[in-house]
Formats: structure tokens, sequence, C-alpha cells
């Protein structure tokens, strides 16, 4: 069994937020407490701005991956939210990598949908490379093997 969603995934979806969201309190804190507010309009529009962007942000790119990905050979072991499920790679319809991301986005479509829906998002281990345009072996690997298992009888 071995691990290919990256490790820094706990940092993306609870510490980044908290510290975006932890700036943009304390920002806004300081901005009331310094005077009338009619003059700090901008002040305090900026920072509620940047609150539902960062919201947004973070409800599509972070907080819907997967805890952690591995491989078991001919399934996948996913553990989401505190719950664990093992994936067959023959029902994986697709796998569709954003590798010009960061963190690289890897997204799984699934024949049977199963408890995590139809599509399981994870951000994949990358190893360093210098070519900023290089493909992960990790998914160029599942893609092979998640078709294999789809074609063999």
């Amino acid at each position: 069994m071995t691990k290919i969603s990256a490790g820094n995934t706990r940092f993306y979806k609870k510490v980044f937020p908290v510290l975006w969201f932890g700036i943009l309190a304390v920002f806004l804190i300081a901005t009331v407490s310094t005077g009338p507010l009619e003059e700090s309009t901008m002040l305090l529009l900026m920072p509620l701005a940047m609150g539902v962007f960062g919201f947004f942000f973070f409800k599509n790119m972070f907080w819907d991956l997967a805890d952690e990905v591995y491989d078991c050979g001919d399934s996948l072991l996913i553990r989401y939210r505190g719950q664990e499920e093992t994936i067959p790679l023959s029902n994986i319809m697709n796998v569709s990598a954003s590798t010009q991301m960061n963190p690289p986005r890897v997204t799984l479509r699934l024949v049977v949908p199963n408890n995590f829906g139809t599509e399981i998002a994870f951000s994949s281990a990358k190893p360093f490379s210098i070519n900023p345009f290089a493909r992960s072996e990790i998914v160029e690997d599942l893609i092979v093997r998640v078709d294999r298992a789809r074609t063999r009888p």
C-alpha cells in the first residue's frame, strides 16, 4: 500500500484557511478600533470582500480534497472526513490531472457512485522537478492501470 496523495493536504485544508481568515479578522479589528467608521469604509469593505473570495476559493479548491489516498494495487483506499472507502480501479471512469496548479489536483470520476459521490479529488504527491511542465509519474501510472483494469475482461 503506497500513499499517492500529498502530505501537505492538511495544511491546505485546515491551516491555510485559518491563517487567511485570522489575518483578515485582525485587520478588521484594527480598522474598527482606530476611529470613526465613516472615514474607513474601504478599509472595511476590502477584508470583507477578501473573506468572501477566500471562502469560495477554499470551498472549490481545497475543502473537497480527500484527506489521504493509498494505492493498493488493483484498488485505491480513500480516506475522507474520517471515513474510508476502497475503490476498485475498474470502477474509475476517468482520471484527470491539473498539474499546472499548486497543489496538483487529481480528480477521479467513478462509474458507480460511492459514499463520497461520483467524483473524488485529491492532491497528488509530486516529486521535485526543475521542469514546471513535467507530468506526474504517479498520475500517469494510475491512468494506464485504470485503462487496463477497465478493458481487461
